[in-house]
């Protein structure tokens, strides 16, 4: 044997000597590629695999932890921007705003849905085609000058603060995510149903998607549900007496479908298979809202409504 081939070098730089071993893999490491073990040093490569080996600690409902309500923020901002588009655009909530059936007239006027309708007149709404408003209502609110105002947008990003944070943390970020977004379709989807003339925006939907869940994980978590059983009630209250001011089904439907999402978020058996579960019953719960929008915007375009 030659002092050449004597000398060990690295196996990751082979123009480095090196006389250290990982103690996973045992193959020589230069200083570059050392990373401090519980005992010796292990490379890099070794690390990363690891890492990835290395359980996530996740919440109860097996969303990934974390401690700043990051969705909660962008979901207020985004409507707070809404807002502000909106009032310097009026005629953006005329166009985005939930509306399930209406009549545009050539000289822009908005009229009642009714079938058959004069060729002048075009269709707008979910039956003209204009499904993103199932969604764009839920960021926008009323004006100023129109039924409570300024007060509505207040009022639900309030609530959409405290609550949000609570049911983000013990989510995760993407099931919370879920719930908004499907308890907001969920609204959409009831005022299309039982409402379809009444042009309705508003967060609430959402909002009462979130408070749902808030019940359902109190519940599920055991916390004192004296304090969470008097939001829910305070909730039910606003339900009715909102529906003087505001839509009760938009706040119907984002409370019954924010309460489905979080019932399989919370009692979807433990396991390997827990997350497909998890996201079978949302995928589960927007086709069946597809599927009663399409039918029902069906039925106003052919006149059996």
């Amino acid at each position: 044997m030659t002092a050449e081939s004597a000398v060990t070098t690295c196996f990751r730089h082979p123009k480095v000597e090196s006389h250290v071993r990982c103690t996973r893999c045992d193959r020589y490491i230069c200083p570059d590629c050392m990373r401090e073990a519980s005992v010796g040093h292990q490379c890099v490569e070794c690390v990363r695999e690891g890492a990835r080996s290395v359980r996530q600690a996740r919440t109860a409902f097996g969303g990934r932890i974390s401690t700043f309500p990051l969705v909660t923020w962008v979901l207020v901002a985004l409507n707070v921007l809404a807002y502000l588009a909106e009032l310097a655009r009026p005629s953006i909530v005329d166009r985005f705003g939930m509306l399930g059936a209406g009549l545009v007239g050539p000289d822009g006027g908005h009229y009642l849905w009714q079938y058959p309708y004069d060729s002048v007149l075009t269709p707008e709404g979910v039956v003209g085609g204009q499904w993103e408003r199932l969604l764009t209502g839920a960021f926008l609110h009323m004006p100023p000058d129109d039924g409570i105002g300024v007060v509505h947008i207040v009022l639900n990003m309030v609530a959409l603060v405290n609550v949000g944070r609570v049911v983000e943390t013990q989510l995760g970020r993407a099931r919370y995510l879920a719930l908004y977004l499907l308890s907001a379709l969920g609204g959409s989807v009831l005022v299309l149903l039982i409402a379809p003339d009444v042009p309705t925006v508003g967060a609430s939907g959402a909002v009462f998607g979130l408070g749902a869940a808030y019940w359902v994980m109190g519940r599920r978590l055991g916390y004192d549900m004296r304090s969470v059983n008097q939001y829910m009630t305070g909730l039910l209250i606003w339900l009715v007496v909102s529906a003087f001011a505001t839509s009760w089904q938009g706040h119907l439907g984002g409370l019954l479908a924010g309460a489905v999402v979080t019932l399989a978020f919370a009692y979807a058996p433990r396991g390997d298979r827990r997350t497909l579960i998890q996201w079978a019953a949302c995928a589960g719960l927007l086709v069946l809202l597809l599927v009663l929008a399409a039918v029902k915007a069906a039925s106003l375009t052919s006149g059996t409504y």
